[in-house]
């Protein structure tokens, strides 16, 4: 890395910017032969309408044009962000010198980070590559368009009504009324919501905090796939009189917790790392938990399991005849339309 590099990407920099100005990805290029500047671009395919309308293919063909020749042996491109396949194959095709970037693009990089063009023998690669000049600049760029982008969407999105994800609470009244009868369960003690947690998204969390806080070790308890809170009321009865505190989250997508309509929101993953910041809000840092598996939850099992590491101290498959058996209209009430049931359609895919 040289002064001149650090000179030119600045003026990258500046054109960046430009992009950003006008709604386009903020990614700014110049070319630079014999120390003169001989072409500039920044991004601007979607005002132009055009696929190819990257900084630095406009900077190229501004070059061409400038020096008359397609090739551009011994000239140098300079450009904000790492260059994705086409703008890295143009590169190499104009026989540049040297490409200069910033930012590496983990996702779409083609000078190292997805991929590696430039070092493709088949190629005959003549460019050679210089990264990571004045790259915080360049990224914060970039992150900064995209949180306004994200922002603005957000902005113009239409509110769902609390319906369309999740289920009216009055269905649930008949279910507490016996819970609280049979078994002292009583929904404006035990009965807590959670939204906050990143890995929600902005859903809404239900689940059971039931026993004494003073326990060691808590049970965490994962419910079936047809099944929700009420699967456990045997169980936790019992291991409340023990004097053991017992958690029983409804999985998002289940029981009184929300439900994205798609299918394909739910992967184990997901609901592994929902499960973990959950913990993370209830117990100290690391805390260490138990794990009691209801039949036909191994679908989460493995990913949970990674999630929670050594954290589990003790894990128990609990047999079906010590759970609660859920009558049907108990096993339907989380469930007012077809479009709610995504999660346990999801679970039947992957065989829980």
């Amino acid at each position: 890395m040289t002064d001149a590099d650090e000179r030119y990407m600045a003026e990258a920099l500046a054109l960046a910017r430009q992009a950003a100005a006008v709604g386009e990805v903020p990614v700014g290029a110049v070319v630079v032969c014999d120390g003169r500047i001989v072409g500039r671009g920044h991004n601007q395919p979607v005002g132009s309408h055009d696929p190819t309308a990257h900084a630095e293919v406009l900077a190229l063909r501004e070059a061409a044009r400038t020096l008359g020749n397609y090739r551009l042996p011994g000239c140098v491109l300079y450009v904000t962000v790492e260059p994705c396949a086409m703008c890295a194959q143009a590169a190499l095709h104009a026989r540049l010198a040297r490409v200069v970037y910033g930012a590496a693009e983990p996702r779409t990089g083609a000078a190292g980070s997805a991929v590696d063009l430039f070092s493709v023998p088949a190629l005959n690669p003549h460019t050679q590559v210089t990264a990571g000049v004045r790259a915080d600049e360049a990224a914060a760029l970039m992150r900064q368009f995209f949180a306004q982008r994200r922002a603005q969407q957000r902005a113009r999105a239409e509110p769902l009504r609390d319906d369309a994800l999740r289920t009216p609470p009055e269905r649930f009244a008949g279910v507490w009324a016996q819970a609280e009868a049979r078994w002292g369960l009583r929904q404006a003690q035990h009965s807590r919501t959670w939204q906050a947690l990143d890995a929600l998204q902005g859903l809404r969390l239900h689940a059971l905090d039931v026993g004494s806080r003073d326990a060691p070790v808590p049970w965490l308890c994962v419910h079936g796939p047809d099944a929700w809170w009420p699967q456990w009321l045997p169980w936790m009865g019992a291991a409340v009189a023990r004097g053991e505190r017992v958690l029983v989250p409804d999985l998002i997508g289940f029981g009184q917790s929300d439900k994205p309509k798609k299918v394909a929101w739910h992967t184990p993953q997901r609901h592994a790392q929902i499960v973990v910041q959950w913990l993370d809000a209830l117990l100290p840092p690391q805390g260490p938990v138990r794990v009691a598996w209801a039949p036909g939850t191994h679908w989460l099992a493995r990913a949970l399991r990674t999630a929670l590491a050594e954290r589990v101290v003790l894990e128990q498959d609990v047999p079906a005849h010590a759970l609660l058996a859920l009558p049907p209209d108990w096993a339907d009430v989380p469930y007012p339309d077809r479009g709610h049931r995504a999660g346990p359609q999801a679970v039947r895919a992957w065989g829980g």
